[in-house]
């Protein structure tokens, strides 16, 4: 009995003694190991939700970016491309303020390819793409939009002649509506022009007048009355198409005119350079409101600068795209008109300007 008391207490001995040389023995992964597990499951959990921020921050970019679509501007312009130096203007006018093409900024140029009756059918293609203002170049382009929308803004670059007489706006001040923009004196100035015609030639008594059907406002009243009391015979001459131009010219010589005035109208800007050179073939003076049209060859140019009238016109739509409202918007009135005078052409037709003139001239060609 006494032997196996004594077996049992060593066994129990041994079994204390194994447990004490083998602390914790039953653990898994040492605490080292286990805090170092820790810690980077910690770090993994870490990473996680910061990539899961940038996705969500970089969602919202793409989404803020997606909200803030680059405004779209339609632009109505007279006759083909290339572009027109109006155009340059305007473009010009945008620069000034900060935009770019492509960046912040689209323009959707259309032209009427020399036909004014297309101006409503374009006008509906620029409705249809939503553009978010459109810039009608001239009344007529004007007339075509406003014909297309009554929501959209419409910014004229140039309306030529009254746009209240011509039922675009209610008034310059107030113009109400979805239209404002650049008032321009084109045939209001014709009478002037035909002053200047009779300066520039004391023994003129017949004149011929191209004019076309289109044009907001002729005038025609007043420049007849402006005509008799320069002691002048004129004489109008309808003009609807290019090919009408050479029937003018020539009808302007069998009724021995001494001088052509050209009427305002986007027609004859397009044209500015072929109606120069018939003024040249037939020998005849010419004078007229059109941009760049004594630098084409024309003898003078009398009225407003046009790209600097579309570059204004940038403005319109720069206020407009920041939430004004056309209605809001007075139409902006002429205060500089221009005389151009091209002394080259003068020569070739053998004509000698009067120092009078080319005293007051803002630019001479030689």
């Amino acid at each position: 009995m006494t032997e196996v008391r004594r077996q049992r207490s060593e066994v129990k001995s041994h079994r204390t003694e194994t447990n004490c040389r083998e602390p914790k023995c039953t653990e898994i992964f040492p605490r080292a190991l286990y805090t170092s597990g820790v810690k980077l499951i910690s770090e993994i959990r870490l990473v996680t939700s910061v990539l899961c921020a940038l996705l969500v921050a970089l969602g919202w970019s793409a989404d803020a970016q997606e909200s803030k679509k680059i405004p779209r501007v339609g632009v109505l312009i007279a006759g083909h491309p290339p572009t027109r130096p109006s155009l340059e203007g305007f473009r010009q006018g945008l620069r000034d303020l900060g935009y770019v093409e492509g960046k912040n900024i689209h323009l959707e140029l259309r032209w009427d390819e020399g036909n004014p009756d297309r101006w409503a059918e374009v006008a509906d293609e620029l409705v249809r793409l939503k553009v978010d203002v459109i810039l009608a170049g001239h009344g007529a382009a004007a007339r075509g939009a406003k014909q297309a929308t009554t929501t959209i803004p419409i910014v004229i670059g140039a309306a030529g002649g009254d746009p209240v007489a011509a039922g675009l706006v209610a008034s310059l001040a107030r113009p109400g509506g979805n239209i404002t923009g650049m008032a321009f004196y084109g045939s209001e100035l014709s009478p002037k022009r035909l002053e200047l015609l009779k300066e520039t030639l004391p023994r003129l008594s017949q004149a011929a007048m191209a004019w076309h059907p289109f044009a907001l406002n002729l005038g025609l009243k007043e420049i007849k009355v402006t005509a008799q009391s320069l002691g002048l015979t004129l004489q109008p001459l309808e003009v609807r198409q290019k090919q009408d131009l050479d029937s003018a010219f020539q009808a302007a010589r069998q009724k021995q005119a001494g001088a052509m005035l050209i009427s305002q109208d986007a027609f004859f800007g397009t044209h500015r350079a072929y109606i120069a050179d018939l003024g040249l073939k037939h020998r005849l003076p010419t004078i007229s409101g059109e941009a760049e049209f004594a630098e084409a060859g024309g003898l003078m140019f009398y009225g407003q600068n046009i790209p600097n009238t579309w570059r204004r016109a940038a403005a319109y739509v720069d206020k407009i795209l920041k939430g004004a409202k056309p209605a809001d918007l007075p139409v902006e009135q002429p205060t500089k008109f221009e005389l151009v005078v091209n002394l080259k052409t003068a020569k070739q037709i053998g004509l000698t300007i009067p120092p009078n003139i080319l005293a007051r001239a803002d630019k001479v060609i030689r």
